[in-house]
């Protein structure tokens, strides 16, 4: 009689665990890799924050980044091309599907540095159509929706995406904006990175040539997006694997750890300027993003005394 208690016991313990920590088989029912894109949604945010009080906030830069797509190390952001794959979404199909299910977006400015996010620069809903156009809107008649990424209904008041210019506009996406604030918290002693929002970079309304490296990277600039507003959405949605499969790193990681490769464009200054508005070559240009990437880099350390 004690053993059978004892192992009733053991069976009622083994079915508590098992309520508590679902155990998900790799292969599907039908003998297919299962991929855990439903627990995901139903999950809640993968990596934890630190809230930060503004007392203890000593020291704050803010930089402005540029991610380029054709860099080896970013292609996970760029692929896949095609805008109805099963399993995976490239960045700016997630953008759009993100934009199509309410995420707010903000008009560019005529400065990069310090943008406008505010209510008062906020997309009408009825107008972010301008923003996913092929060609330029200026090129275009507003009434031929062939031209469109996504189309507005008024009667219902929805966006709707539309594929059949998406390979056209996709490849002319290959950068991307980030504004972000370095600071340091002397609550942990230590230095933090926070992005703060992200653009994509379009060229096809830019009129700056070569010879204008900084007024064709501000028309470049289609729209801005809160990275805090497009986390959820970042969260959820795994990036397309390179040679693991099994290593699968999802858009919000790939961000937070920053695992993606760029270089600066700017930071804050009272003269609210670019890199490219005072280094006239290639050559000052790189030694001024040097400057800034030592000085955030040595910051930290030049705090402490050995």
């Amino acid at each position: 009689m004690k053993k059978l208690s004892v192992f009733v016991f053991c069976m009622f313990a083994f079915v508590a665990v098992q309520a508590q920590h679902q155990i998900n088989s790799f292969f599907a029912p039908d003998g297919t890799v299962r991929l855990e894109t439903q627990e995901l949604n139903e999950a809640a945010d993968s990596i934890v924050t630190v809230f930060h009080r503004t007392e203890d906030i000593v020291w704050r830069r803010d930089i402005y980044r540029v991610i380029d797509m054709r860099q080896k190390q970013n292609f996970q952001l760029y692929f896949p091309v095609e805008p109805d794959d099963p399993t995976y979404m490239s960045m700016y199909r997630l953008v759009v599907d993100a934009v199509q299910k309410g995420l707010t977006i903000f008009y560019p400015s005529e400065r990069i540095l310090k943008p406008l996010l505010t209510m008062d620069n906020i997309v009408p809903k009825d107008k972010i159509i301008d923003q996913f156009v092929v060609g330029g809107i200026g090129e275009l008649d507003r009434e031929d929706e062939t031209s469109y990424i996504l189309n507005y209904d008024s009667i219902s008041d929805q966006l709707s995406f539309q594929p059949y210019n998406y390979g056209t506009y996709v490849r002319n996406q290959l950068k991307y904006l980030v504004y972000e604030v370095v600071f340091f918290s002397r609550a942990t002693s230590r230095m933090y990175r926070k992005i703060v929002a992200i653009a994509p970079l379009q060229p096809d309304q830019a009129t700056g040539g070569p010879e204008e490296p900084a007024r064709f990277m501000r028309e470049s600039v289609k729209f801005w997006m809160l990275y805090d507003q497009l986390r959820p959405y970042l969260a959820s949605q795994y990036m397309i694997p390179t040679q693991n499969e099994a290593k699968r790193v999802t858009f919000e990681e790939f961000f937070e750890k920053r695992l993606f490769s760029n270089y600066i464009v700017g930071e804050g200054n009272m003269y609210n300027r670019m890199i490219l508005d005072y280094c006239l070559t290639e050559k000052e240009a790189k030694q001024e993003q040097a400057r800034i990437e030592y000085e955030l880099l040595t910051f930290e350390q030049d705090l402490w005394e050995y």
